[in-house]
């Protein structure tokens, strides 16, 4: 592993050096005097910077926060208990809603769980192009972290460039799947689909400016005093706490530890990119937003090398139990019918056995766990969503730390609530 230190994605030197006579006040000394009457403040259950619904019960001495309590389970949906009501192929629009920016992340997971318990073989074709859209997916996701990250701060001229290029990644998610969200491209045994005529040139198109846009990001930000000094140095926390938090991804990355299951355990074929891994050194605010920013980079790096590699040969296993046959088989194979139907009312069977699937997610570690039992419905479906791992370490963050960053500390976090109570 080759950890990457975010200052090399510094195109040009954009960062505003403080002054000592500008450094950030002393946190935590705020309101310790000889009056120590807290006040406890509800934020939320509604909140912008939340991704969704959360509560925070915070105690307020002053200005500063002395404890953090989230609350959590307003958008309980059911989801993993709704999965084990279903046949296997029926799960994956399910699981996509868990963690909806991320939702090429959540169906490869449990995709990937099925064909270790399948011992299925996805051909290589399909694994690149499975990548390609987990890396747009990577960025389109940090893309809206930003922007909205952005406009937490005051800086709303980013949220909307962001999205002007988060909205070509959804163009080029239509135009290989016929959906701009929740796309249902990923199937056990490869992807639903290959790519249609005419996607190859556009995601060039986009992969050609991407970089370019990025730096527009860092130049608007970076130059911008009033964001500089509402992150850097702003609520770290340490490579060891986070580690016993269970903290992974970009926050853990930032602090200066280098694990990415792309390079610790490659999946899906990612032993095959040259690419680097951003880490931090100080684990503060502005390290969380320099590393997001930068895989940004590395993520387009890799789409243009698994473009210029990606095999020829089949997009989903030819094993035709377990993957529906081309339509244009229907109308003149029995046997094509045949499977289809049983595919479509019943299922494919599993083999009895559990397996847990790792990948790295835009927010960090996202595990699915399946049991099954034989049948075509699996026993158990349990999904390790990074965004609830990573809500118990809002609190060690932002305690002894002023109000306002708790926002932007919140922000940076990029939690997801559906992940969360999912």
């Amino acid at each position: 592993m080759s950890p990457a230190d975010v200052s090399d994605y510094r195109r040009r030197e954009q960062s505003v050096t403080l002054s000592p006579a500008n450094e950030p006040p002393n946190r935590g000394e705020e309101g310790r005097g000889d009056h120590h009457e807290l006040l406890t403040l509800n934020m939320g259950p509604h909140h912008p910077a939340t991704h969704g619904v959360l509560r925070l019960l915070v105690s307020l001495e002053g200005e500063v926060v002395r404890d953090l309590k989230p609350i959590i389970g307003y958008v309980h949906t059911g989801i993993e208990k709704t999965a084990e009501d279903k046949a296997y192929w029926k799960v994956i629009p399910v699981v996509e809603r868990m963690d909806y920016l991320s939702y090429y992340f959540n169906a490869l997971a449990f995709c990937g769980a099925v064909e270790t318990l399948l011992d299925l073989e996805v051909p290589k074709r399909a694994q690149y192009l499975r990548v390609i859209h987990l890396e747009l997916n990577r960025i389109a996701s940090h893309l809206v972290w930003l922007g909205t990250s952005a406009l937490d701060l005051g800086a709303i001229s980013v949220f909307w460039y962001c999205f002007r290029e988060r909205e070509t990644i959804l163009d080029l998610f239509e135009m290989s799947s016929g959906q701009r969200m929740h796309t249902r491209y990923f199937q056990v045994g490869g992807v639903i689909e290959d790519i249609p005529a005419g996607f190859e040139d556009k995601l060039r198109a986009f992969i050609g400016v991407m970089p370019e846009r990025a730096d527009q990001y860092g130049d608007i930000l970076n130059r911008n005093e009033i964001v500089v000094r509402r992150l850097r140095g702003v609520c770290p926390l340490g490579e060891e706490e986070l580690l016993a938090l269970g903290v992974t991804g970009p926050l853990l990355r930032a602090a200066g530890h280098p694990w990415d299951l792309r390079k610790a355990e490659p999946y899906c074929s990612y032993d095959d990119f040259d690419f680097r891994v951003p880490v931090g050194t100080v684990g503060d605010n502005y390290d969380r937003f320099a590393v997001r920013l930068a895989e940004i980079y590395e993520s387009v790096k890799i789409i243009e090398q698994a473009l210029e590699g990606l095999p020829a040969g089949p997009y989903i296993t030819e094993d035709r139990k377990i993957a529906l046959p081309p339509r244009h088989e229907l109308a003149t194979s029995m046997e094509a019918l045949i499977h289809h139907f049983k595919l479509v009312t019943e299922g494919f069977r599993v083999p009895p056995g559990e397996v847990y699937y790792p990948i790295e997610s835009p927010r960090g570690e996202l595990g699915c766990f399946v049991r099954s039992d034989g049948s075509a419905k699996p026993v158990r479906v349990h999904m390790r969503d990074p965004s609830f791992v990573h809500l118990q370490a809002l609190a060690p963050m932002v305690r002894d730390n002023y109000i306002a960053d708790l926002i932007a500390t919140l922000a940076m976090l990029d939690p997801i609530l559906g992940g969360i109570d999912r």
